[in-house]
């Protein structure tokens, strides 16, 4: 065994690929073995690997300021520039933005500022959170009961209590929660990702925010991997025209460089917190603002929007989603399904397929029962890109 105990592993594995180098959409490990990264390290590295600009902005701010608290009467420069700029690029106007150190602390805040929100509006009874199966947003306990796959709950003892999971296309059954008048919020994934990549039938969306408007509840985009131009758009919600009372996000935002994530509110939710200027937000992270991760986001979105990774995404999916066809049309994947450059694959073994690619040199990632994910860099060449495919129709033949 290994000293480190691995995150969603055997723990009795000691067999592991060792990652030592990483450039644009490419990835060494100690072998010298180059690989297609195909699932953009773990749905986040939209920027791609071995950015110089986002390892100078961090370093130069840690050079001046590694971080410092932002609670109570502190904040720093940089803290408030990304939160400036993550408003001003909010699909709602006049949001305001919580800073986490990831996607599940985000999916958590978002949560218990839904719920603290309407006690502070007057509605304390509005404790219960709806979610959808399947789904995924998180590890933490919140965002782990918020999660839609047994699996991952499996011998974890009680989740968070007040929380009701319906069926991803169910909108009776969340109307029927909702005219309890208990509701606090709707937590829906805009594209599900980690739970088998399944895009949104026509109109669900739309539908739901409708129902939250007439009940009262909050609608929660969980945008931790759609987010920041992997859509086609830098914000999903905008892709499908909807506008979220609470958007989470992370990943895609720092690229992975530094842990980093938040809640964009909108002014339904953050208008009631700061109504009474006694009330006291008792709710925070330790790195809740880090500079240097600050600074990192604030690189990658400079690369995002000058380097059009949204559009690029748009292309990814025209160039692989005829490719990924071809494959269902041939009979080697049961299904394909997604948007922009977030796609997903029906096959009857995806580990088995997922250690074929691997010897081939390109990395996507099974998840259960039956699905491989690709959600490769936006910075992709179309020589990678192409070789996803390949590899993959070599594994099933």
């Amino acid at each position: 065994m290994t000293a480190f105990l691995h995150p969603f592993a055997r723990p009795a594995a000691t067999d592991f690929i060792s990652v030592v180098r990483g450039q644009g959409a490419a990835i060494w490990d100690s072998n010298g073995t180059r690989y297609v990264d195909g699932l953009a390290s773990l749905w986040y590295c939209n920027v791609g690997h071995g950015r110089a600009e986002v390892v100078d902005a961090v370093a130069d701010q840690m050079r001046q300021l590694e971080t410092y608290h932002c609670f109570e009467r502190f904040t720093t420069p940089v803290a408030d520039a990304l939160a400036e700029r993550l408003v001003a690029m909010a699909p709602v106007p006049d949001s305001r933005v919580f800073l986490t150190s990831g996607g599940s602390e985000a999916v958590d805040t978002a949560l218990k500022l839904s719920r603290i929100a309407h006690a502070q509006a007057g509605h304390p009874e509005r404790t219960v959170a709806i979610s959808r199966t399947p789904s995924y947003h998180g590890v933490s306990y919140g965002a782990m009961t918020l999660t839609g796959l047994p699996l991952n709950r499996k011998d974890f003892g009680p989740g968070v209590g007040d929380v009701v999971q319906v069926d991803k296309d169910d909108l009776d059954a969340v109307r029927e929660q909702l005219e309890s008048g208990r509701v606090a919020a709707v937590f829906a994934e805009p594209v599900v990702g980690a739970g088998g990549v399944w895009p949104p039938a026509p109109g669900y969306l739309q539908a739901l925010r409708a129902l939250c408007d007439e009940h009262g509840a909050h609608l929660v985009l969980d945008e931790v991997i759609c987010g920041f131009g992997r859509l086609g758009s830098l914000f999903a919600g905008s892709h499908f025209g909807v506008a979220a009372d609470i958007t989470t996000f992370a990943k895609g935002v720092t690229s992975g460089y530094v842990p980093l994530g938040g809640a964009l509110l909108a002014p339904s939710v953050h208008l009631p917190l700061s109504a009474d200027p006694a009330f006291v937000l008792r709710h925070g992270y330790t790195y809740s603002g880090h500079s240097a991760a600050a600074a990192a986001a604030l690189a990658c979105l400079d690369i995002t929007e000058r380097e059009g990774l949204a559009e690029r995404a748009t292309k990814i999916g025209a160039r692989l989603e005829p490719q990924l066809r071809a494959l269902e049309a041939d009979g080697l994947v049961t299904e394909v399904r997604g948007l922009g450059a977030l796609w997903g694959v029906s096959v009857p073994d995806p580990v088995a397929t997922r250690d074929r690619m691997l010897a081939q040199g390109v990395i996507v990632r099974p998840i259960a029962p039956h699905a491989l994910a690709i959600c490769p860099p936006l910075v992709i060449g179309d020589d990678d890109l192409d070789a996803i495919p390949a590899a993959m129709r070599a594994a099933l033949s």
